[in-house]
C-alpha cells in the first residue's frame, strides 16, 4: 500500500458543482468548496451534516451537556463527564441517544439520568437525528466512508458519491531532520513573515511541546496566528490555577515545582533556593504567596481572583464567568472544589473569541483539510496516531478507516508541504506516525530510514542545511584541578562541561556537611569552650540553618542526627589530639565560619580547612584537618568506605565507574610538603555509628577508613624486612608458620630470581611466575607439603591486600601523569578542538553521578 493521492479542490469542485447540496465529513473542506463556487446558488453549497442541521457552526454539545447537568442536578461532575462522554460518542456511532443503555455495562443510573436530561437539550446531535433533507434535490456525498451513522442518518434515498482520492500514489516530500524542536521552531519563525502569514498553516499535535513553542515563537516575533491556545492556555488563567492548587499542596512543596508559578507572579528565585520548602524560606519576596495559600480557604473564588488580579495588574474576566457559569464563584476555594474546577478544565475547550487572521495553527488529530498554499507539518510522530476507541458500540474497522483517510488528506494539504521532524530524542529514535506502517511500502525504525535530508529548510529563498559563522574566542587555561571536578571529568566530560555553566540548587546534604564541618574546625580550635549547653545551641542553629530542605515530621528526627555528629565529632577529636600547627606555615582562614561568627571567636589555626593550589602538579582542594605533618583528615557524613573501595574508585587504568579522587590527590600533594615519609588519609565518617549510639554501643573506630602512602614502590615493600618479620609475625597462619622455617634471605632470594607482577588481583599474582617461584623455593626449603602450598598463597594474598588498601611511589607517580594528560586534554576541548564526549574513560558514563543527565542528548556528533 502506498500514500492515495488526494484528489486537487479544484477538480473535486468541478465533479460537485452542479449539485444542490454538497455533504462533505470535514469543515475546512466544505469552506474550501464554496470559495470555488462560481455561480449563483440559492441556500446552501457545500456544508457538513452537522452544520446543515444545526444552522450554525456546532457548538461543544459535550461542555453544553455538562452545563446543564451540573445546574440542574446533584450529580458528581466525574461520573457525570464519563456518561455524557458514552451516550453523545455511542449516539454517534449508533443513531439513538438511548442507544448506550442498550449496554448494560455501561446503562448505570447516572447515565440513566443523564439520557433524561440530554433528550430535552436543543444539541446539535438531536436536530441532526431530526433532521431530513428535503426530496428533489440533487445531494452529492464526498468520502462516504469518512460519515459517522448519525451523520449518515440525513442522506437522501438517492444521492451520488464521490471519493476524495485519485487512482494514483502520493510521492510523499522529503522529511527534513533537525537535531532539536529548538531548530524546528527557529526554522518554521524564520520562513514566516507579516506579508506570507496568511498564506501559511502549521499542523501540530495540539498536546506535544510544539504547541506551545510555535504560539510562544510567533508572538515573540510580532507575527499573527490563530487556531492556537485556548482559553487553558492563556498565562493568566493557567497561573491562576496554578496558584490554586499551590494554596493546597501543603508546606511540604519545594521551590523547584512551583518556579513557573512564582515567575509569572513576578518572583524570580535563584536555583540555589530550588531544593528548599516554599512555606520555609526566609525572604520577603514569597510573603504575597504564602499569605495567599494560608487564607484563600477562606475566601470565594471571586475574592481570590480579585488577589489575583490587584497582585498581577491582570484582568480575568473571561475566567470569573466561567466561574459563574459553573455556580464556583461564590463558593469557597476549598481543595475539592479547586479539583472539580480542574477537571473541567481539564475535560472541556471552553471557547474563545478569536481573530481568524495569520497562521492558521492545526490539531493533526482533528483536521482533514487544511486550505492554505504552504502547509508546515511538525512532529508526524506516533503522538499523531488516533487513540483506539475501546467501546462495544464503536466499529473499530470503519473509524480505523475514517481516521487514516483522514491522515492521508492531511499529508497533502498545501500546495507546498513541509515535514519537519526529529529523527532522534533525548538519545532514542523517534517513532514515526503509525499509520506510515500502512501506508509506506517500505522497512523503517525512524524517519531516516525513509526518504529524508538532514537540517532542511523550506523554500522562501533559503537554502539546505545551516552555516556556521565563525568567531574568534580565547578562552582560559586550566592550570589546576580539584579532586571533584577530575573525578566529574572521569565519568563524563559533558558533564563536567555543564558543571561549569550550569548552576545547581543548594542540597540539604551539602548544607549539613558545612555546618559539620564548621564545628569540625570551630572545636579544633575552641575545644575548652564547647559544653552541653552550646552543643544544644548548635543543634538549634543547625535545625534552623537547614530548615527549608526538611520537612516537618523529620525535624525531630534531625535533631538527633545532628548531635549525635556534633558529639560524635568531640569524642574523635578529645582522642586523636591534632598537632599544634607550628610545622605549617601560618595562612588567613579558609571563608567565613557560622559557630566562630555566632559565638564572637576568631579560628585562627592553621590546621582548619586549609586551601592549597599547587601549580606543578596542577592539583588544588581544601584539606578539613591537617592532624600532624604525616596524617590528613576529611571529615565526612555519608556512608563509610573500606580502604580497598577508596583505592578502587580512585584506579585511573582503567578507571571505576565510581571514580573519587580525593585520598589519592591530597597525598600526592602532600608528598611535596613531606617528601620520602610514609603518609596516612583518614576519612572521618561521624555519622557512621548513628543507630550504635541511639542503641549504646557505639565504637569509634568503626568511623575511620585509612589509607597509607608508602614512600617506595611495592616491590621494595614487599620485598623489605619489615614486611618478612611483619608477614611472619601478623600473617594468616600458615603463612606465619612458613615464615618461621625460613630466614629472610630465602624470602629474598625469590625476588632476585622472580619479577613481581604488576596487578592488584590475588589469584593473577598467585598464578605468576613470581608465585610458582616462591612455592617452589618454600618447597625447598621446608618440603612438599600441603601447608606450604597454602602458606605461599596466604604470604601472596597479604601482599596484595596490602597493595589493595594503600598507595606506593609509582601510584602516585602515574596519578601525576594522568592528571597532566586530563588537564591537557581538557584545555584542548576548551579551545573548541574536540567536543567534550558524554562518554568518560570507563567508556559509558555512571548516570547515578551524572549532575546534568537531562543536557546529556545522546546524538551523533
Amino acid at each position: 500500500m502506498s500514500i492515495t493521492r488526494a484528489k486537487p479542490l479544484d477538480d473535486l469542485y468541478e465533479q460537485v458543482a452542479e449539485y444542490d447540496l454538497v455533504l462533505v465529513p470535514d469543515a475546512p473542506l466544505a469552506s474550501a468548496l464554496n470559495r470555488r463556487l462560481d455561480r449563483p446558488h440559492l441556500g446552501t453549497f457545500a456544508t457538513t451534516p452537522r452544520r446543515l442541521a444545526a444552522g450554525r457552526i456546532e457548538k461543544a454539545e459535550d461542555r453544553t451537556a455538562f452545563l446543564e447537568l451540573v445546574e440542574r442536578s446533584d450529580l458528581d461532575w466525574k461520573r457525570s463527564a464519563y456518561a455524557i462522554g458514552n451516550i453523545i460518542q455511542c449516539w454517534e456511532h449508533q443513531g439513538q441517544v438511548d442507544s448506550v443503555l442498550e449496554y448494560e455495562s455501561y446503562a448505570d443510573d447516572v447515565t440513566r439520568e443523564a439520557v433524561t436530561y440530554i433528550e430535552g437539550l436543543e444539541t446539535t446531535s438531536k436536530r441532526l437525528t431530526e433532521y431530513r433533507i428535503e426530496d428533489g434535490q440533487d445531494v452529492a456525498v464526498v468520502g462516504e466512508d469518512q460519515f459517522t451513522t448519525l451523520e449518515r442518518s440525513i442522506f437522501p434515498e438517492t444521492y451520488d458519491t464521490f471519493s476524495p482520492f485519485c487512482e494514483e500514489a502520493f510521492e510523499y516530500p522529503p522529511f527534513r531532520l533537525f537535531d532539536s524542536t529548538a531548530a524546528i521552531i527557529e526554522t518554521l519563525v524564520d520562513s514566516i513573515t507579516m506579508d506570507n502569514a496568511d498564506d501559511i498553516a502549521v499542523v501540530l499535535d495540539r498536546g506535544s511541546a510544539y504547541s506551545t513553542l510555535v504560539e510562544s515563537a510567533l508572538e515573540a516575533a510580532d507575527i499573527p496566528f490563530y487556531g492556537g491556545p485556548g482559553f487553558n492556555d492563556d498565562p493568566d488563567h493557567r497561573t491562576f490555577c496554578q496558584l490554586l492548587r499551590l494554596a493546597h499542596r501543603g508546606r511540604d512543596t519545594r521551590v523547584r515545582d512551583v518556579k513557573p508559578v512564582l515567575r509569572k507572579l513576578g518572583i524570580d528565585l535563584d536555583v540555589e533556593h530550588d531544593e528548599k520548602r516554599l512555606h520555609d524560606l526566609d525572604s520577603p519576596v514569597v510573603e504575597w504567596v504564602l499569605e495567599f495559600c494560608e487564607s484563600v480557604e477562606s475566601q470565594t473564588f471571586d475574592q481570590a481572583i480579585n488577589a489575583f488580579e490587584e497582585r498581577t495588574e491582570r484582568s480575568l474576566d473571561a475566567f470569573r464567568d466561567e466561574l459563574a457559569t459553573l455556580c464556583l464563584d461564590d463558593e469557597h476555594v476549598t481543595e475539592d472544589a479547586v479539583d472539580r474546577l480542574e477537571f473541567y478544565l481539564q475535560s472541556y475547550e471552553v471557547p474563545v473569541d478569536r481573530e481568524n487572521d495569520g497562521v492558521l495553527l492545526a490539531d493533526a488529530k482533528s483536521a482533514a483539510y487544511v486550505d492554505r498554499p504552504t502547509v508546515f507539518f511538525l512532529g508526524l510522530d506516533e503522538d499523531w496516531t488516533h487513540a483506539d476507541p475501546r467501546r462495544p458500540w464503536v466499529d473499530r474497522d470503519a473509524q480505523y478507516t475514517r481516521n487514516i483517510q483522514q491522515f492521508q488528506l492531511l499529508l497533502q494539504s498545501g500546495a507546498e508541504q513541509y515535514y519537519l521532524v526529529q529523527d532522534t530524542s533525548g538519545g532514542s529514535p523517534v517513532t514515526p506516525c503509525l499509520y506510515f506502517e500502512e501506508l509506506l511500502d517500505e522497512e523503517f525504525d525512524q524517519f531516516s530510514d525513509l526518504n529524508s535530508v538532514r537540517n532542511g529548510r523550506s523554500s522562501w529563498g533559503r537554502t539546505d542545511g545551516f552555516e556556521k559563522e565563525s568567531i574568534d574566542a580565547t578562552t582560559t587555561e586550566i592550570e589546576t584541578v580539584s579532586q571533584s571536578s577530575l573525578s566529574t571529568y572521569v565519568n563524563s566530560p559533558r558533564d563536567y562541561f555543564f558543571s561549569r555553566i550550569v548552576d545547581g540548587p543548594d542540597k540539604d546534604y551539602f548544607k549539613e556537611g558545612n555546618l559539620f564541618h564548621d564545628f569540625a574546625e570551630f572545636y579544633v580550635a575552641h575545644s575548652d569552650a564547647v559544653d552541653a549547653s552550646m552543643i544544644d545551641d548548635v543543634v538549634d542553629m543547625m535545625l534552623k540553618e537547614t530548615r527549608p530542605f526538611v520537612r516537618r515530621v523529620d525535624r525531630e528526627t534531625r535533631r538527633t542526627k545532628y548531635r549525635v555528629g556534633l558529639e560524635t565529632i568531640c569524642d574523635f577529636l578529645d582522642e586523636n589530639v591534632p598537632a599544634d600547627g607550628s610545622f605549617l606555615t601560618a595562612e588567613t582562614g579558609w571563608g567565613e565560619n557560622i559557630f566562630a561568627e555566632h559565638f564572637d571567636r576568631e579560628i585562627e589555626t592553621p590546621i582548619t580547612e586549609r586551601w592549597f593550589e599547587n601549580d606543578d602538579l596542577g592539583l588544588k582542594g581544601k584539606i578539613d584537618l591537617v592532624h600532624g605533618p604525616h596524617r590528613l583528615v576529611d571529615h565526612k557524613s555519608g556512608s563509610l568506605k573500606r580502604a580497598s573501595q577508596v583505592v578502587k574508585n580512585s584506579a585511573i587504568d582503567p578507571p571505576s565507574d565510581t571514580p573519587n579522587f580525593q585520598a589519592l590527590l591530597y597525598l600526592t600533594h602532600w608528598r611535596t610538603q613531606q617528601p620520602h615519609e610514609e603518609l596516612e588519609f583518614t576519612f572521618f565518617h561521624f555519622l557512621e555509628t548513628l543507630d550504635d549510639v541511639v542503641a549504646g554501643d557505639a565504637d569509634l573506630d568503626e568511623t575511620l577508613t585509612t589509607v597509607t602512602y608508602y614512600p617506595g614502590d611495592f616491590e621494595s615493600f614487599a620485598w623489605s624486612r619489615e614486611t618478612f618479620e611483619d608477614l611472619r609475625e601478623n600473617g594468616y597462619s600458615k603463612c606465619q608458620k612458613i615464615l618461621g622455617k625460613i630466614e629472610y634471605e630465602d624470602y629474598s632470594a625469590v625476588f632476585e630470581a622472580a619479577e613481581l607482577p604488576d596487578t592488584r588481583d590475588s589469584d593473577e599474582f598467585i598464578e605468576s611466575r613470581f608465585g610458582q617461584t616462591l612455592v617452589a623455593r618454600m618447597k625447598d626449603e621446608i618440603g612438599d607439603y600441603k601447608y606450604v602450598t597454602k602458606g605461599c598463597e596466604q604470604l601472596m594474598r597479604g601482599l596484595i591486600n596490602t597493595r589493595r588498601h594503600n598507595y606506593f611511589q609509582e601510584d602516585l607517580d602515574a596519578f601525576e601523569e594522568f592528571v597532566d594528560e586530563r588537564i591537557d586534554e581538557l584545555n584542548h576541548r576548551r579551545r573548541g578542538e574536540e567536543r567534550f564526549p558524554i562518554e568518560g574513560l570507563a567508556g559509558e558514563p555512571n548516570y547515578r553521578r551524572v549532575d546534568n543527565r537531562d543536557l546529556l542528548l545522546e546524538t551523533d556528533d
